[in-house]
């Protein structure tokens, strides 16, 4: 797998690139935004290992660089900022996964593993699963030939959980992505809105599509 560091501190970025190249990894190494960017128009990676706080252009910035649409590597967020809101904004920027330094070496390998056995995500104006099928673009969800009515946060919430199959997200992640700036949300009106999407679902013939992990969150498998 071909990896790509972008990591500003010298002593950091030669250890990570040593250890990953140990562990199999094929690794190219950046100091700063501006060379990680530079990087990734000009070769192609599976994974990136991406620091936040970098000179020139920060995390933030190569985030937003990478493709919103067809094939984009994943990417794996490693920042000593470890506030919710943190990992929060750089998940809704298009990260991948979030792990705060300091870290044990050995779970920095197997989330890299992880993220590589994922299919790769396109930003795709049709989701399938089965007889679901949405139109992003409308903004519509069927069911077979049969229209899913939903109202737009649980629209929302079930092309989220879409795009990010196979992965638990976490209600705080949930909260920020559609509640967005809405004061008055909470965990408590994310479990409604979890429960009437669920309803919908069952009564279409979807029945327990969106999975609960307690004290996680929630996925579609």
């Amino acid at each position: 797998m071909k990896l790509l560091l972008i990591e500003d501190s010298d002593r950091l970025r030669t250890t990570l690139a040593r250890g990953l190249q140990a562990a199999g990894f094929v690794v190219d190494a950046a100091a700063d935004g501006v060379a990680g960017v530079t990087y990734l128009k000009a070769y192609g990676y599976d994974l990136v290992l991406l620091d936040l706080g970098l000179p020139r252009l920060d995390g933030f910035g190569v985030l937003q660089a990478l493709p919103r649409s067809g094939e984009r590597p994943r990417v794996l967020v490693l920042s000593a900022r470890d506030q919710v809101s943190d990992r929060v904004d750089a998940l809704n920027a298009g990260a991948d996964d979030y792990l705060v330094k300091p870290f044990a070496f050995d779970e920095l390998v197997a989330r890299l593993h992880a993220l590589a056995r994922r299919p790769v995500e396109t930003r795709a104006d049709t989701l399938e699963l089965g007889a679901l099928t949405l139109d992003t673009q409308a903004r519509q969800a069927r069911v077979g030939n049969e229209p899913l009515h939903l109202t737009p946060r649980q629209y929302e919430l079930l092309e989220f959980l879409l795009r990010h199959r196979g992965r638990v997200s976490p209600r705080a992640i949930i909260l920020e992505r559609i509640a967005g700036s809405d004061s008055e949300a909470s965990d408590r009106s994310i479990e409604v809105l979890v429960f009437g999407l669920r309803r919908k679902l069952d009564e279409a013939g979807l029945p327990g599509l969106i999975e609960n992990r307690r004290g996680a969150g929630y996925l579609i498998a």
